[in-house]
């Protein structure tokens, strides 16, 4: 009897010992078993795809897999570094450091292929398992690498958009993450009638974009043959409906492969045509010569006597050539890239309104386009100028601008007068809704009239040229070529250029305007000789893929 009871208080003191724990855990520390034994996960969406204007994609995510191992698991350590190492190839040492055996799990690789995987998997060892894992993969490499950008990780391990679009357009792309909440048991293990919440993820907008990748693959191929035959530093080429401002092809080069960003320097990541700033040069001249026009100062047929070098503070300001034909009318200005002319322009503008002007191109001020990585140009403050700094602005010495502030500015000169915001995005895709992007514009700077007399004066800067240019018959042309020396510790080196040409085609309903630059060709440093052929042979294959017909 007496051991009957003795089992009894035994058994009494077991319960009540769970009872006070039960009590303690879920009435006194209910926290203590919350964070114990519910897991959150989170679970990833899947990014937004980037593609051309005609859906082709840029740049998609592709499937690949982690490989992982239990160590607990591991019967042959020996023989599964060696195997591993004959189908991954990273070396036994490297193997052997990463197989940690005091832990649960192990990564060994990611970015495994799926054929890999499956060649792997039939070596049927039950310690080794795969995870799958998103990477980013751009199908056509760096077609279009400057505009596109690439995804890569931040400080901690986070995948993020640098550059470009991939940047820009970052939290677009990466949608928002979902959660998983279950409870476990004290092995980590789901507990089957524990309770389990999912939100699920909102995957990543698609972007398409403005570019053609046909568009691309011309302008790319012609710059390349064209950088070689120059021997040039490096070249840029932009490509944009003048009166959306929509970004039809854009290439620069030297470029990058954005799936290898790893293996290129941060100066390969940068575009020229919105992060680095040169003088224009004579491609400025336009420009200055409209605003003359706008504000009544000249007229086209006025007459200006060239008589030669002009002196102004101390400095003697030539044409390119030294040479000077007396009475000549303004549009001839323009037509032989008078320096001297451009200097009486710039006169007659007079000082406050070439600022004024200047101001209005949106030159000193970021274009706004929707790429990551833009800069603003530089231009001097009113209250700095001398009277040298009026004279070599009317011709695109003494102002820093971006390619694509160019271009902007150029645009609004045969397109009615209106200055409009570059764009790169056409469409953004969310589900059943599509957003489209329309033409924004961001001020007239000139009267349609203006506009229209430009056109006819930068069409005539074509017809006039003293280089006879290879040009696709059929076709009426305008634009304006420019060679500008390079700025070095506050004196031009004269033995490096920037050669350019910005041109529009048709010329009375231009279906593209564009720039080419060639950066310190050695074959020559004249933008007529360089810039300028490579615009024809380029502009020949856009006029036939874009089904322009002759006039």
């Amino acid at each position: 009897m007496n051991k009957l009871r003795f089992l009894f208080l035994i058994f009494l003191a077991g319960f009540a010992a769970i009872a006070v724990r039960l009590f303690y855990i879920q009435v006194l520390r209910p926290e203590f078993y919350t964070a114990d034994y519910t897991r959150t996960s989170k679970i990833e969406p899947n990014r937004g795809r980037i593609l051309d204007r005609n859906h082709e994609p840029i740049a998609i995510n592709q499937t690949k897999y982690r490989l992982f191992v239990e160590p607990q698991k591991i019967e042959d350590r020996d023989y599964l570094i060696k195997v591993l190492d004959d189908e991954l190839e990273i070396g036994e040492a490297t193997l052997e450091a990463r197989i940690n055996m005091s832990k649960n799990l192990v990564a060994i690789q990611g970015n495994v292929s799926k054929q890999k995987k499956e060649t792997i998997e039939k070596l049927k060892l039950e310690e080794l398992g795969f995870e799958n894992e998103q990477q980013r993969f751009y199908p056509e490499a760096s077609l279009a690498a400057h505009l596109v950008g690439f995804l890569g990780k931040n400080s901690n391990g986070d995948s993020i958009g640098y550059f470009g679009v991939e940047g820009y357009y970052d939290k677009d792309l990466t949608g928002l993450p979902g959660v998983l909440k279950s409870e476990r048991d004290m092995f980590g293990r789901p507990i089957f009638s524990g309770s389990q919440k999912r939100i699920e993820a909102a995957d990543g907008r698609d972007i398409v974009l403005t570019i053609d990748k046909s568009v691309q693959h011309i302008m790319k191929e012609h710059l390349k043959k064209g950088v070689e035959q120059f021997h040039a530093k490096s070249g840029c080429v932009i490509a944009v409906n003048p009166s959306t401002m929509e970004i039809l092809g854009l290439v620069c080069l030297p470029d990058f492969d954005p799936e290898y960003y790893y293996e290129f320097t941060e100066s390969d990541f940068s575009n020229w045509s919105i992060s680095s700033v040169y003088e224009p040069g004579s491609t400025f001249k336009p420009m200055i010569m409209a605003a003359a026009i706008e504000e009544g100062a000249v007229e086209p047929i006025d007459l200006f006597n060239e008589k030669g070098p002009v002196e102004i503070g101390g400095y003697t300001i030539r044409n390119w050539n030294d040479k000077y034909e007396g009475k000549i009318t303004i549009t001839h200005i323009l037509e032989k890239s008078s320096n001297v002319g451009m200097v009486y322009i710039g006169d007659k503008l007079g000082k406050e309104n070439l600022y004024k002007y200047i101001n209005l191109y949106g030159f000193g001020s970021p274009t706004q386009i929707d790429l990551q990585g833009e800069t603003s140009g530089k231009v001097k403050p009113l209250s700095s100028w001398y009277p040298i700094d009026t004279a070599t602005m009317a011709f695109g010495q003494g102002i820093s601008v971006t390619g694509m502030q160019l271009v902007r500015a150029f645009a609004s000169l045969i397109n009615g007068g209106y200055l409009m915001r570059p764009y790169v995005v056409k469409e953004v895709i969310e589900g059943d809704t599509v957003k489209v992007r329309e033409p924004q514009i961001q001020k007239q700077v000139l009267s349609k009239q203006t506009s229209k007399i430009m056109k006819k004066m930068l069409s005539s800067v074509i017809n006039n040229a003293e280089v006879r240019w290879n040009m696709p018959k059929g076709y009426t042309f305008g634009g304006k070529t420019g060679t500008a020396q390079i700025a070095v510790e506050g004196t031009y080196d004269v033995s490096k250029t920037i050669a350019s040409f910005i041109g529009f085609a048709p010329a009375d309903n231009p279906a593209f305007l564009m720039l080419v630059v060639i950066q310190e060709p050695e074959s020559s440093s004249w933008g007529s000789e360089t810039a300028a052929p490579l615009f024809f042979e380029i502009a020949e294959d856009l006029l036939i893929y874009l089904n322009v017909q002759p006039s």
